[in-house]
């Protein structure tokens, strides 16, 4: 495709892939709050490597060139079994990145668009997780005082006008709460959570690290019951799925901060909570790269994170209003303490889902950043 001097080509080889996973480093050069990711990890993950995205449906990536120069990127794709499971022919888009330039911007999506048309799909939206995990979705359209927490998205300000000028419009918004350890009511959690876990016999487990086959098919269980039909955007995921997600989270896992809920009485599982360290504080240090002293960095930094982004959490339907969340949470905020943690994140969460926002409001969570998925028909 040929505008100018810009040219917009389909990729497939590790060497472009080196090149899409780089640009970045040159958009983000002055920008302060941008974390660069480590591109190993990037590189496996475009590969497929315990993606369970790519594990759905087909996929490729296209990358702009302005006098031979790269200036965006893109990737696009279907989910097919979500398009299965939800009566949809839908297509998505993830890891957009351009320069200030709508002309380039509207031409990667021109071909992420054609791509799509050619296989029968009728509508687009995005920007997706690139793993059909919590990272990297949506832009950030408000909140832009502060560098991401862990695997959240960064972006100029001037991405969602692209896409709004481009015939998209709001698909979802996914917010983020704020939590001051000093502002949370701990004492109220305690006396609730005690009395709650006695009445409906549950009890709430550290995850067991070194058996992570065995709790991924209790968090199956939990998300197969948990997960309503009425999300249009996410299908329960499959062990392999989850499994793959496990091993993409498990360098940044710490035991203290992940928890199942059990029945005490039955042993059977009934809602978790996934939260991790604010690895971005390291990754910050660390350019993208481990070699050859981000291997010290890491070991350094690592000591010094002082925040957490709780991301995931499910009970199933029989559990809810029983004090399950607050339990969880209760026992979340006591290791966060010991830690001392300055700074806790609840995200992504769904606009629609009420029962999380209400809950995480009560625990006092402030609303401080939001970030936007955008839809279009095609």
């Amino acid at each position: 495709m040929l505008n100018s001097n810009k040219e917009v080509y389909e990729i497939s080889s590790k060497k472009d892939l080196k090149t899409f996973i780089n640009l970045p480093w040159i958009l983000y050069q002055n920008d302060n709050n941008w974390v660069p990711p480590l591109k190993k990890d990037m590189m496996n993950i475009l590969r497929g490597k315990n993606n369970p995205l790519f594990m759905n449906g087909t996929h490729t990536f296209f990358m702009i060139y302005d006098d031979g120069q790269p200036v965006g990127r893109i990737l696009v794709g279907i989910n097919e079994k979500l398009n299965r499971e939800k009566d949809k022919d839908e297509g998505y888009i993830s890891l957009f990145e351009c320069i200030n330039s709508k002309e380039a911007a509207h031409l990667l999506l021109d071909t992420a668009v054609k791509w799509l048309k050619e296989r029968n799909i009728t509508r687009v939206v995005g920007p997706v997780s690139p793993t059909n995990g919590d990272d990297s979705k949506g832009f950030l359209i408000k909140g832009f005082n502060g560098s991401p927490v862990l695997m959240n998205s960064y972006n100029p300000s001037y991405y969602p006008q692209f896409f709004e000028e481009y015939g998209f419009i709001k698909n979802l918004d996914l917010y983020a709460y704020h939590f001051d350890p000093n502002n949370v009511p701990i004492e109220r959690f305690k006396k609730v959570v005690g009395y709650a876990m006695e009445k409906f016999h549950f009890k709430i487990d550290k995850i067991n690290l070194k058996n992570l086959q065995e709790e991924a098919k209790d968090i199956k269980v939990i998300l197969d019951l948990a997960m309503p039909d009425s999300w249009d955007y996410l299908t329960p995921p499959s062990l392999a799925e989850i499994t793959a997600e496990i091993n993409n989270l498990k360098p940044f896992a710490d035991k203290d901060l992940i928890y199942i809920a059990r029945s005490s009485k039955t042993n059977e599982p009934i809602g978790f909570v996934v939260a991790l360290p604010d690895y971005n504080q390291v990754l910050k240090k660390m350019n993208g790269s481990m070699f050859p002293l981000g291997v010290i960095k890491y070991l350094w930094y690592k000591r010094k994170i002082d925040g957490l982004r709780a991301f995931i959490q499910f009970v199933v339907p029989k559990y809810r209003n029983k004090g399950v969340n607050s339990a969880i949470f209760y026992r979340l905020m006591i290791e966060a303490n010991k830690k001392n943690f300055t700074y806790g994140e609840g995200s992504t969460i769904a606009e629609t889902n009420s029962e999380s926002k209400r809950s995480v409001e009560k625990a006092g969570g402030k609303l401080y950043r939001v970030y936007r998925v955008y839809g279009k028909d095609i």
